[in-house]
């Protein structure tokens, strides 16, 4: 099987890349990955992944019909039964490729593309064209469905899985935890809100910092903020977030720490964790990991965060696993926040039952690669009795 992504650096359709390249090693199929590298490639590879150095960011139009015809060659003598393609510029490629060598091919709709103009809506039209189309949510599904109607019928939701061997508190070691508070320079007994993402604007760092600001004015000083994630060269946004959480008076209360490669020491040091996204998330798998730790949640209620976090009115307050809040609104976020700091322990750990009880019945890395080898299987014995198309 071969696997099409831009990079394997952060990120969840690098993730999802190596889950399922695990679960075909395990299953006795080669896991093949094209892709131009990134810091998952060494893990990829432990897990008897194959990586395959391969231009798959570009989306110059020329190097784009140049990698159609590598994939083929790569399809000819690798032997490969099936493509999937988890990104636009290199699904184009693989579009071309899998109907020339008549291989089929799967498409993952990872994110909720931006559609401006009807050439940007028929660019990002080539994640509908694969012989199966997944979607991650339900969000996504009927957004693709509503831009990309010939997609009807071919589509899957298959959300994205949480391997909860690693995303387990019992398996995070309390010298894990010290070590990353040291890292990061955080007294014993601060409470902490994580925000686990990107810097980017969307991902809403900066109505986090306003949020802090606002119950540091109203007197709350027991907690910091951590922004971890990538800067991805965006260095005028961070410097945009240091002038702004200084302008808050908050200070060093704020750190911004860059990438973390602990994720689930990092959830475990959380006292909360915020995902106050100003976009819509296709699927939002901070928050489900998050949930996996047993951890407060506070999420933006747009996008796929209705099917993943269970907050009233649509559960009951005692099925609650976090606080779902109008987006890009401070005032509404620093209720939520200041709500789920004051937790009792008896209520938190109540709800850090429910949350992981939730993750494990409806985002399992098992769930979500038993599904998608079962895609491929069928895929492939179809086309073994005549073309798909």
């Amino acid at each position: 099987m071969l696997q099409i992504v831009p990079d394997l650096d952060a990120g969840g359709a690098e993730r999802t890349t190596v889950d399922i390249a695990a679960a075909l090693v395990n299953a006795g199929a080669r896991a093949l990955v094209a892709t131009s590298g990134g810091r998952l490639v060494p893990e990829l590879e432990a897990l008897g992944g194959e990586h395959l150095p391969f231009p798959a960011a570009t989306k110059n139009p020329f190097r784009i019909a140049a990698n159609a015809r590598g994939i083929m060659a790569i399809c000819h003598h690798r032997g490969v039964d099936l493509i999937h393609a988890r990104s636009r510029a290199p699904a184009w490629s693989a579009l071309i490729a899998a109907r020339r060598v008549h291989l089929p091919l799967v498409t993952t709709y990872h994110g909720a593309y931006r559609s401006q103009g009807w050439l940007k809506t028929r660019y990002n039209g080539v994640m509908a064209g694969g012989d199966a189309v997944i979607a991650n949510s339900a969000f996504t599904e009927a957004l693709l469905l509503s831009r990309h109607p010939r997609a009807t019928g071919k589509t899957e939701i298959v959300y994205r899985g949480t391997d909860l061997a690693r995303f387990d508190p019992e398996a995070v070691s309390g010298d894990r935890v010290r070590a990353l508070r040291a890292a990061w320079g955080i007294a014993e007994g601060r409470k902490i809100v994580l925000l686990p993402a990107r810097l980017t604007s969307w991902k809403g760092q900066e109505v986090l910092i306003d949020a802090a600001g606002l119950l540091a004015a109203a007197g709350r000083m027991d907690f910091d903020v951590v922004l971890a994630g990538d800067e991805q060269g965006r260095t005028g946004y961070r410097d945009r977030l240091v002038d702004r959480m200084l302008k808050a008076g908050l200070g060093h209360r704020v750190r911004i720490v860059g990438h973390c490669e602990d994720i689930p020491a990092a959830l475990t040091l959380a006292d909360v964790v915020a995902t106050p996204s100003t976009e819509p998330e296709a699927f939002g798998r901070s928050a489900v990991e998050a949930q996996a730790m047993g951890r407060p949640v506070v999420v933006s209620d747009i996008g796929a965060v209705p099917e993943t976090v269970l907050a009233p009115p649509q559960a009951r307050e005692e099925e609650r696993t976090g606080w779902r809040v109008k987006p890009s609104d401070p005032e509404a976020l620093a209720r939520a926040l200041n709500a789920a700091l004051d937790l009792g322990d008896e209520a938190r750990a109540a709800l850090a039952l429910r949350a992981r009880a939730h993750v494990l019945e409806k985002f399992s890395l098992k769930a979500m690669t038993t599904h998608t080898l079962a895609i491929y299987a069928r895929l492939i014995a179809r086309n073994e009795r005549g073309p798909l198309i």
